[in-house]
């Protein structure tokens, strides 16, 4: 089951003593924004800081799955301050999604089963029908010449599984196209991305709700060295520390406040 924590970076001066109001729901680690605040004060952060910069700058987005589109889109923007913006249905595939984005070429995608559509034969990706709360199961990174890149991944020992393609008609009528790995190919439980190439499509960031923004991406695994190893091969900076069951913890701030998803 995911966890959702929340961060109010509002801070107010009271009798001279700074005090700072975290909410939370549910229990969770020490963020990794906070790691690197604690960095910068042993003058370790520099590093830190521009390779979390380089990471962002790989995330093409961010797979929020629920069990219901309208309830998870609902609670994002009661936590963040966006209101998710219709995003298409994947027809064939049983599911449909709203987004916001998090940069000019980055977003968040928010996907649940689609009722106006009959039951795939094949479960839906990404284990959404064995959802009961949302939770933040994937992410995609921008990738080019995918035949390449999952041959040269093979050669060192990660499958990144076939390269196909995949559609969805955005509401205002235009089809957008895109090349993927096989995102049903989940390695390291899912915190080795798939490489996504949206090819000639506009892309879907640039249409999806703004006021939102990704600050930092870390994961968890109970074999960190090893998931480290496997993006190591891909070029990828992801910092993995140890946790009892595997996640990908995401912090976002929007308007409302910073909320960090796992």
């Amino acid at each position: 089951m995911g966890t959702t924590g929340i961060i109010d970076g509002r801070r107010k001066q009271r009798r001279g003593q700074r005090v700072t109001r975290n909410r939370r729901i549910g229990p969770g680690p020490k963020t990794l924004l906070s790691a690197i605040v604690c960095s910068l004060m042993t003058g370790t952060g520099g590093s830190q800081a521009q390779e979390q910069k380089d990471l962002l700058s790989r995330v093409d987005h961010l797979v929020y799955a629920a069990p219901d589109l309208e309830a998870a889109s609902r609670n994002l923007e009661n936590l963040l301050g966006v209101r998710p913006s219709p995003g298409g249905r994947h027809e064939g595939q049983g599911t449909r999604n709203s987004l916001i984005a998090l940069s000019p070429e980055s977003y968040l995608e928010i996907i649940a089963p689609d009722p106006e559509q009959p039951t795939p034969h094949r479960p839906r990706r990404f284990g959404i029908d064995s959802l009961d709360a949302p939770r933040l199961v994937r992410w995609a990174a921008k990738g080019t010449n995918l035949e390449q890149l999952a041959g040269r991944s093979a050669l060192g020992g990660l499958d990144l599984g076939p390269v196909t393609s995949g559609s969805r008609k955005r509401p205002d009528g235009v089809l957008l196209t895109w090349r993927f790995t096989d995102p049903s190919t989940v390695v390291a439980d899912g915190i080795v991305p798939f490489f996504i190439d949206w090819g000639q499509s506009p892309h879907p960031a640039r249409n999806a709700a703004a006021g939102a923004s990704l600050i930092a991406l870390r994961a968890e695994h109970p074999e960190p060295a090893r998931v480290s190893k496997l993006l190591a091969l891909l070029g990828i900076e992801l910092p993995v520390g140890p946790g009892q069951a595997p996640a990908l913890v995401a912090t976002i701030r929007g308007p409302a406040g910073t909320v960090e998803l796992r």
